[in-house]
């Protein structure tokens, strides 16, 4: 009865009728929730550094290209910016004993800095993962892009994407060659070049959300998957809204939306599908809330789509983390048994980075407090 076809012959019929228009409503509720810390989330390794992650992998990838693998603190000191980093790189650099190792280098006896055995095993086996698995990591950029409005984004919107994606940071240099045909290179109507996604006419492209609803056999509305951290609770008021919001329809951010109602229930509903997607397909199955603000007109978003991550606080997570906001997608993290939602293939391997930040820390203790160092071990995943 869930079969992929079946399914969507049942469905799209009802979106693209006059029918449908009944059942946007807009009966707006104004949900205004106190934001709740759940500490199981600050547990997370990936989770826990967020900001300093990026910028890390992008000296490491740097690094790795020179031929003795080394480099002078001459050669990065003024590309901060560039990199992200705030304050100093030398700094950064050593603020991460388990990932760079700083010595003396061959000449005028300046700061060098080489990366260490345990970083450039897990960047082989990186290396390693993306030859494997290369066009399923591409196959996510595809969906992407297939959600938005003209199934093509501008090529410096795809770049600020990479990182989310889990590609490598020179992907655009031939975005053709390593995308087995999903993707092809157009020029956009403002002459800036952008990259189209290619799908065969007879294909249908499946949500994650609309994937769990056929893997638990649920009649009915596609709803969200919710998950209520400990001590938030909800006013009668705002539940009632909740439930009425679960058994609307659902419009799969894949699927043409121009018929809705942007006011309306329906509209919200699609919003934050779009959302739930969106994350679904990144790394960690999270980035920094405003990072996500340049998909905006591309997605179809409304100008202040932040709010459905404080109205649905059991779907999204507002974490707190290097005095910025990052949003988490629950489902991600809590619902391993039942959800749909595909683990990245990468997503070990970044675990590994932010395990030898957390031990780089714990060095640093041991160095301040002159005790010997003793190993930790983290990580909550399901």
């Amino acid at each position: 009865m869930f079969g992929g076809r079946n399914l969507w012959e049942s469905v799209l019929p009802l979106f693209s009728s006059k029918k449908f228009c009944k059942f946007q409503k807009a009966s707006y509720v104004d949900v205004s929730m106190r934001w709740k810390k759940d500490p199981f989330f600050d547990s997370i390794d990936i989770l826990s550094k967020p900001r300093e992650l990026r910028p890390l992998c992008s000296l490491k990838n740097i690094i790795i290209k020179e031929p003795d693998k080394c480099i002078p603190i001459s050669a990065l000191s003024k590309r901060g910016r560039e990199l992200e980093i705030s304050g100093r790189v030398a700094s950064f650099l050593r603020r991460y004993p388990a990932v760079f190792e700083e010595f003396r280098g061959p000449k005028h006896n300046l700061p060098w800095f080489r990366l260490t055995p345990e970083l450039i095993d897990v960047d082989q086996e990186e290396r390693e993962i993306y030859l494997r698995r290369g066009p399923e990591i591409v196959s996510r950029l595809q969906r992407l892009i297939l959600m938005s409005k003209t199934k093509m984004l501008p090529l410096r919107i795809i770049q600020g994407m990479l990182w989310h994606l889990g590609l490598p940071e020179d992907f655009l240099k031939n975005p053709e060659g390593t995308s087995d045909g999903l993707l092809r290179m157009v020029e956009m109507e403002d002459g800036n070049q952008g990259l189209l996604a290619e799908i065969h006419s007879n294909e249908q492209t499946l949500s994650a959300l609309q994937k769990t609803a056929m893997k638990m056999g649920k009649n009915g509305p596609i709803a969200f998957s919710l998950f209520p951290s400990r001590g938030l609770r909800l006013k009668k008021k705002i539940e009632s809204w909740l439930d009425d919001f679960q058994r609307l329809p659902y419009v799969s951010p894949y699927e043409d939306f121009s018929n809705l109602d942007p006011n309306s229930d329906v509209s919200e509903k699609r919003v934050a599908g779009v959302l739930h997607e969106l994350l679904s397909l990144f790394v960690d199955n999270s980035a920094e809330r405003r990072r996500l603000l340049c998909l905006r007109k591309h997605l179809g978003l409304p100008q202040k789509f932040h709010k459905v991550f404080d109205r649905h606080p059991h779907v999204f997570y507002l974490l707190l983390k290097s005095k910025t906001c990052f949003v988490v997608l629950k489902e991600a993290y809590y619902g391993c048994s039942t959800s749909e939602i595909e683990t990245h293939p990468l997503l070990e391997v970044r675990k590994k980075y932010a395990k030898l930040m957390i031990e780089s820390d714990a060095i640093l203790r041991s160095r301040r407090s002159n005790k010997p160092l003793v190993k930790i071990e983290h990580e909550n995943d399901c």
